[in-house]
C-alpha cells in the first residue's frame, strides 16, 4: 500500500491531538484513502520533557533535520504565534510540501502569501483549524464563492468566551471563576488575554474577510471589546429581560466594495440564531444573496474540534493530490 509521511510542528494540546486522531484512525484511513500514514517526525521545544508514547516517531527540537527530510510529504503546524511559523511554513511550501495549520495568530497577518506562494509551487494549504475549531467555514465559503455572493458574516467565533460567558449566567459566577474553570478544563490558555481581550476573534474574522471578500479592512478601523469588563451582574440583569450576551464577531462589505468590521459583546434576545449558542460551541452566519442565512454550529475549543479540522484538511490534500502524495 503507498505511504504518506507527515510530520509535526508542535506537541502541545493540538499537535497531540493530530497525532491521536491520525494513530487511532490509522485502519479507517487507510481503508477510506488506499494510504498508510507514517508519523515520521514531530518537533518540540524540549526533547527531554515526558510526554506520550510516539513509538516509530522521531523527536526533534531542530526543524532542519524535518525540513531536510525529502521524503515528508505534509507539515501540520501547531505552534503558537506568528514566529517562527511563518518562516517554518514558508520554507516547507519551498521544499515542495503540503501544509497544515491552526495559527490564527500568524495566518490573520501572513496568509495572503503563504497561499500565494503555495499556489506557486502547486501545493495545498489547509487552514481550516485557523477559524472556528469543528465548525466547517473555510470549506463552506469556499464552495459559495463560485455560485452565490456573500454579503456578510457574523458569529462566536471564541469558544472560550462563550463557555466564560455560558457559566456566569447558567451558575451566577463572577468572570474570574468562570475563566479559572475554563483554565482548569483545558479551554483556556495560563494567559488567556488573546481569548478573553477579542484579538483571538479578530484575527478569525480577519482571515474569513480575506477569503469572502477577497481582503481585510483595516486593521485599525476594526473596534475589538472584549468580555472582561461584563460583570456577572450585567449578565444577572440580561437574562432578567431574557437576554443573552453573545462575544460576536462581524464583518461585511457594502455596496461600495468598503469592508467593515468589528468584534464585542452584544445582547441578544430569543429570536437571535446565536441564542441558544452555548458552552464552548461556535456559530457562524453567513449571510448570502441565493441561500439566505447559513448558520453553522459547533465545538470551538480544546484538543480534538482543532485537530479534527486539521486532519479534515489532510484528507481533502490527499483527494486533491492523490499521485503527488505518494512516497517513492
Amino acid at each position: 500500500m503507498p505511504s504518506i509521511n507527515v510530520a509535526i510542528l508542535g506537541f502541545g494540546i493540538v499537535g497531540e491531538g493530530i497525532y491521536k486522531i491520525l494513530n487511532e484512525r490509522s485502519k479507517a484511513i487507510e481503508k477510506g484513502t488506499g494510504y498508510t500514514i507514517n508519523v515520521v517526525s514531530i518537533l518540540v521545544r524540549d526533547t527531554t520533557k515526558t510526554r506520550q508514547s510516539t513509538p516509530g516517531t522521531k523527536i526533534t527540537g531542530d526543524i532542519q533535520e524535518i525540513l531536510s527530510d525529502s521524503s515528508i510529504d505534509v507539515v501540520f503546524e501547531a505552534i503558537v504565534g506568528e514566529e517562527p511559523a511563518y518562516a517554518y511554513l514558508s520554507e516547507a511550501i519551498e521544499k515542495g510540501c503540503h501544509v497544515i495549520t491552526a495559527n490564527k495568530a500568524m495566518f490573520a497577518t501572513h496568509g495572503p502569501a503563504l497561499l500565494k506562494h503555495a499556489e506557486f509551487r502547486g501545493v495545498n494549504l489547509g487552514y481550516e483549524a485557523t477559524t472556528a475549531g469543528g465548525v466547517p467555514i473555510i470549506r463552506t465559503i469556499t464552495g459559495l464563492l463560485p455560485t452565490d455572493r456573500i454579503r456578510r458574516i457574523r458569529g462566536v467565533l471564541n469558544g472560550t468566551s462563550n463557555f466564560i460567558l455560558t457559566k456566569m449566567r447558567n451558575e451566577g459566577i463572577p468572570f474570574k471563576k468562570a475563566l479559572h474553570e475554563a483554565q482548569e478544563l483545558g479551554y483556556a490558555e495560563a494567559d488567556p488575554t488573546d481569548d478573553i481581550s477579542g484579538k483571538d476573534a479578530f484575527r478569525k474574522l480577519m482571515i474569513l474577510s480575506a477569503l469572502a471578500f477577497g481582503g481585510q479592512p483595516k486593521w485599525e478601523d476594526v473596534a475589538v471589546i472584549g468580555i472582561d469588563g461584563i460583570t456577572v451582574e450585567d449578565v444577572t440583569d440580561a437574562s432578567k429581560g431574557k437576554l443573552r450576551y453573545r462575544h460576536i464577531a462581524d464583518i461585511y462589505c457594502d455596496e461600495n466594495g468598503v469592508r467593515h468590521g468589528g468584534v464585542g459583546p452584544v445582547l441578544i434576545g430569543p429570536d437571535h440564531p446565536l441564542y441558544s449558542v452555548d458552552g464552548v460551541d461556535n456559530a457562524i452566519i453567513v449571510d448570502t444573496d441565493h441561500l439566505g442565512a447559513l448558520t453553522l454550529i459547533g465545538p470551538g475549543a480544546g484538543m480534538y474540534p482543532t485537530a479534527s479540522a486539521m486532519v479534515g484538511d489532510f484528507l481533502q490534500i490527499i483527494g486533491k493530490r492523490e499521485t503527488a502524495l505518494v512516497s517513492n
